[in-house]
């Protein structure tokens, strides 16, 4: 059972924000069709790290659980014929490819609406479906680069940095699933099916709304990075990534008097919580030194004592033994169809204390082909007829 159960969403989505979303809404009970080219979805031939396991690819295990699949020639008539029968028992089409690309294929919003007054229309792009910038890549690190997330990411000695992940993909995805569900809602009590529009680039700015409201309203700034070890132009030192002797200590949001009894800097033990601001080059610095002369444990030990908020700095391997992550479930291991364990993110959201649970695991291309048009109202004659001709693909095993 989840919130979404009777709810039927056909997702067109590749690569990683629109098949995400899908897949959060398949986790809390929605009946995510994926449809898929013949040769599948970007996100099931290519991996990140060119990993695969089991020949599934890290991608589609990153998205694809909670879903089934079919397999349609999208460039042919009848192909497209089909993709009609199903929009017509559907509540929610999702898409993110280029603005433009559904419309050549001959399925323009108005044709859609034309087989299902009620369908709601999610389109997830990378600058939005009409301006300049609308034909554009878009691509999590090149949003990076353009919305600022990079310029203030780094410091102003070394020059910006990409983050190490994709966060404007994932904040596309949750805003796509916020959308949708708002639209339904919306849809529910007033009869109206909205057209759901997301794009990266305000997702990427979302991301940064405190900053970027600092900076917009007029913010006392040296540049758009840390000095001096600071994590970043605006907040009090210290605040930042600190090196100990064998390791690295992020230290935040504690007052200079703080950190002078925890390392023995008795120069701050006068400094104001307002000198934090307009002193955090120097206080910084000595924060530094404080920490060279330290273990890591140490530096932990003295840190807690004082009350100074902090974390050791780790990589991914350190939440297999963080016990916080294993209290959350926030790892779901499943087995994959040649006897490897699959080890996925659980849905990140408890409802009464549950977490949803995985229906079934990402599937292979084309898996639901008949079971999805049949229900469409397709017979077995005909589903036939289009499988023996390729405009669609029903497969039995796992693969990619």
């Amino acid at each position: 059972m989840g919130a979404l159960d009777g709810i039927r969403v056909l997702s067109f989505n590749h690569f990683l924000s629109g098949p995400a979303a899908a897949q959060h809404l398949g986790d809390i009970g929605a009946d995510v069709i994926t449809i898929e080219p013949l040769t599948g979805a970007f996100q099931r031939n290519w991996a990140v790290a060119n990993r695969f396991v089991d020949d599934t690819s890290v991608n589609h295990i990153t998205t694809g659980r909670n879903k089934r699949s079919i397999a349609v020639d999208l460039k042919s008539p009848e192909g497209i014929a089909t993709v009609k029968k199903l929009i017509e028992t559907a509540d929610v089409v999702m898409e993110n490819f280029r603005p433009g690309t559904l419309d050549k294929l001959g399925l323009r919003e108005a044709e859609m609406r034309a087989v299902n007054p009620r369908i709601i229309i999610a389109t997830t792009t990378g600058y939005g479906i009409d301006g300049p910038y609308a034909k554009r890549p878009g691509q999590d690190v090149l949003l990076q680069a353009m919305c600022g997330l990079a310029a203030h990411t780094g410091s102003m000695e070394s020059g910006p940095v990409a983050v190490g992940s994709v966060p404007i993909d994932h904040h596309a995805a949750a805003l796509t699933v916020a959308g949708i569900i708002a639209a339904l809602f919306e849809r529910e009590r007033t009869g109206v099916a909205r057209r759901v529009d997301v794009n990266m680039l305000q997702a990427a700015m979302d991301l940064q709304g405190e900053s970027i409201t600092a900076w917009m309203n007029g913010a006392e700034k040296a540049g758009p990075r840390g000095q001096d070890g600071m994590a970043n132009w605006f907040s009090p030192a210290p605040y930042g990534i600190y090196a100990a002797k064998d390791g690295h200590v992020m230290i935040s949001m504690s007052t200079p008097p703080q950190l002078s009894g925890a390392l023995n800097l008795p120069q701050l033990a006068e400094l104001s919580a307002d000198e934090g601001f307009s002193k955090r080059g120097e206080i910084s610095r000595l924060v530094a030194a404080g920490m060279a002369t330290l273990t890591t444990e140490e530096a932990v030990e003295k840190l807690t004592e004082a009350g100074v908020w902090h974390e050791v700095v780790r990589d991914y391997d350190g939440l297999l033994d963080n016990p916080q992550v294993d209290h959350l479930q926030a790892f779901t291991d499943m087995p994959g169809s040649q006897g490897s364990t699959f080890k996925m993110l659980s849905h990140p959201v408890r409802y009464d204390g549950e977490v949803p649970p995985i229906r079934t695991m990402p599937p292979a291309l084309g898996e639901q082909t008949r079971e999805v048009l049949a229900e469409a109202g397709v017979d077995a004659a005909e589903i036939d007829r289009l499988i023996e001709a390729g405009i669609v693909v029903q497969t039995n095993k796992m693969r990619s």
